[in-house]
């Protein structure tokens, strides 16, 4: 059982997991895909939007879609959304995984479920989980009840039955499908502190609510991918949890949301650091945006919520950018009336363009000579520091290595000028640039 993401794969199928809540649909994920990429914790309702993940199992890779758990009695602000998104997942499916508390037995909202699954004519395998001991098989047959056919006995946490299930599930895919996302995708992240719009950001671009938006800070848990088709390019477009303050004092929950957050960082080329423009910039608006620095992401501030504000761009921009190291470009968006966002998607095209490019050593080495003429470089002792010549030697993000007569000569301010003169002649704005000064031998 591995997790696969490369791009000459065809998914065979699409398999939605459902269940009433703290059943251990997001457990199940994870034991599936051997992964921790769902969020699980003993707290019901943990999971909120549908989140995909692709799993392979004896040559067949097929997606797994886990759900919120769905409670018609749920009278919370989520309740009524997580049913919508699980309602949409089933209608996607191939293949729907019932999973159930074996130990519970029967419950109202099993009942429920099973009829509305009954209803959309999908076919259904019923999972009793929680039977951590095989002797315990048995107990499954009284979800013969729900109508859905033979029950599967197994555990999620401990791994009873996962083997037998995955040979069911592959054998009922229609073993054809779109291919995965490969690594041509440009991967973004949508980064901000909590309530500033990010999931709404993301329902706009994809045109659809794809995940789900309130006002209650906090809604967001997971990281959840959606991909998006443009032209020629595709993009993967990464929700995340909210960043607050005093992360390392977070616990339970709200601390492996926030893990998920960064981690989405990390393996993203574009971060969009959202502000609300409403409230104006914060401290914490800064902290987010050195998240995308340190993870190494190209960097692009997003002015979210525009419509609500009256304050024009020349007024945040001397605010911001003189603060962040990467210079990164400005906008201002409105997802709800859509204003900025076509701009929005050219301009994270345009900024991948430069964090994955590459310049041709020529003309890097024609930059450093003007670099060389203006500006007198660091001095130690009688010695002055002779910028030679450069190459880059990596892209996603672009790393140089320049060449001087003694690196010991270069000075922390002298590295900062050059990092920010290459910024500049090579129009990498919101780039990460790493240089490493070399003594040439």
């Amino acid at each position: 059982m591995t997790t696969e993401t490369a791009s000459d794969l065809e998914i065979a199928g699409t398999v939605a997991i459902v269940g009433f809540p703290n059943v251990g649909k997001s457990t199940l994920i994870n034991r599936l895909t051997q992964t921790r990429n769902a969020v699980v914790h003993e707290t019901p309702g943990v999971t909120r939007d549908r989140k995909e993940l692709l799993c392979e199992w004896s040559g067949t890779t097929f997606r797994l879609v886990d759900t919120g758990g769905v409670d018609r009695a749920d009278t919370g602000p989520f309740g009524q959304q997580i049913a919508a998104q699980a309602r949409e997942a089933v209608e996607e499916a191939d293949l729907v995984l019932l999973v159930v508390d074996a130990t519970a037995g029967v419950t109202p909202g099993d009942a429920e479920l099973a009829e509305i699954l009954r209803v959309s004519r999908r076919p259904v395998l019923v999972l009793a989980n929680k039977l951590d001991d095989p002797r315990r098989d048995p107990e499954a047959l009284e979800f013969h009840r729900l109508g859905l056919g033979d029950p599967i006995p197994i555990s999620a946490l401990h791994g009873h039955g996962s083997g037998d299930l995955l040979d069911e599930i592959v054998s009922r895919l229609p073993g054809h499908g779109e291919r995965p996302v490969g690594d041509e995708a440009i991967k973004v992240a949508i980064l901000g502190r909590p309530n500033v719009g990010k999931s709404s950001l993301l329902n706009a671009l994809v045109g659809r609510d794809r995940v789900i938006v309130s006002d209650v800070p906090g809604t967001t848990r997971d990281s959840i991918d959606t991909v998006l088709r443009r032209d020629d390019s595709t993009l993967v477009l990464v929700d995340t949890a909210g960043l607050r303050r005093k992360r390392k004092q977070r616990q339970g929950i709200e601390y492996y949301s926030e893990l998920r957050a960064l981690e989405a960082a990390e393996r993203a080329d574009v971060a969009l650091v959202l502000i609300d423009a409403s409230q104006g910039v914060v401290e914490q608006d800064l902290a987010v945006a050195d998240v995308a620095r340190r993870a190494q992401c190209a960097t692009i501030v997003v002015l979210s919520k525009w419509d609500a504000t009256e304050i024009r761009l020349e007024e945040v921009r001397p605010e911001i950018l003189p603060r962040l190291r990467q210079r990164p470009p400005l906008i201002a968006v409105s997802a709800h009336s859509g204003r900025g966002l076509e701009r929005l998607l050219d301009m994270i095209e345009k900024v991948f363009v430069r964090y994955a490019g590459r310049i041709a050593t020529a003309e890097l080495n024609r930059a450093l000579q003007e670099l060389r003429e203006a500006r007198q470089p660091p001095g130690r002792r009688g010695r002055r520091l002779n910028l030679l010549y450069g190459t880059q030697v990596s892209s996603r993000p672009p790393r140089f290595r320049l060449f001087v007569n003694d690196r010991r000569l270069v000075t922390r301010d002298y590295g900062y000028w050059v990092e920010n003169e290459l910024r500049k002649r090579f129009s990498l704005e919101g780039v990460p640039v790493s240089i490493d000064f070399v003594t040439s031998e």
